[in-house]
C-alpha cells in the first residue's frame, strides 16, 4: 500500500475533528498521482472528491484492509500503525503550519527514509510541501 496523509508539522492529522487535507491543488495531484490505479478512502474523505469523476475512486469503511500491494490510500482520520508492514511507501503533504491537532500520525518518519521533497503554492496556503518516504 501506498499511504497518502496530509500533516501539520508536528504530525497532526485532524483539528477540532475537522480536516487539515481540504486543499483542492492537493486533492488534484492526488487525483494525478492514482489516475490508472486505486485510491482507497473512508467516507469521511468522500466530500473532498465527490465533485470529481475519478474511476480510481473505492470508499470503504475499512479501506485500510482494501489496499492491496502498489494501490494508493488516503489517510485522514486513522492511523496507521496496525497496517505499519502493508506500507510501502508513504506521501505527505506537510502544511508547514501547527493546529491544534486531536490525532497525529502514529508512524516514526525517523524510522522511514525521505526520498523526495517538493514544495509548490496551494490553494488554501501559499507554502505546501510533498515528502515521499519508503523503508
Amino acid at each position: 500500500m501506498i499511504a497518502i496523509v496530509c500533516l501539520d508539522d508536528k504530525n497532526g492529522m485532524v483539528f477540532n475533528k475537522r480536516r487539515q487535507s481540504r486543499d483542492c491543488c492537493v486533492v488534484e495531484r492526488i487525483l494525478d498521482m492514482t489516475e490508472g490505479g486505486c485510491l482507497w478512502i473512508h467516507p469521511f474523505s468522500e466530500p473532498l472528491f465527490v465533485e470529481k469523476e475519478a474511476e480510481q475512486i473505492h470508499v470503504r469503511q475499512e479501506f485500510l484492509k482494501c489496499a492491496g500491494d502498489g494501490e494508493y490510500c488516503f489517510v485522514e482520520n486513522h492511523g496507521l500503525r496496525t497496517v505499519e508492514e502493508k506500507i510501502e511507501k508513504l506521501i505527505v503533504f506537510r502544511w508547514n503550519r501547527v493546529y491544534p491537532a486531536d490525532l497525529r500520525l502514529d508512524l516514526a518518519l525517523e524510522d522511514w527514509k525521505k526520498t523526495e521533497e517538493e514544495e509548490f503554492v496551494g490553494n488554501s496556503h501559499e507554502k505546501i510541501t510533498r515528502e515521499v518516504y519508503v523503508r
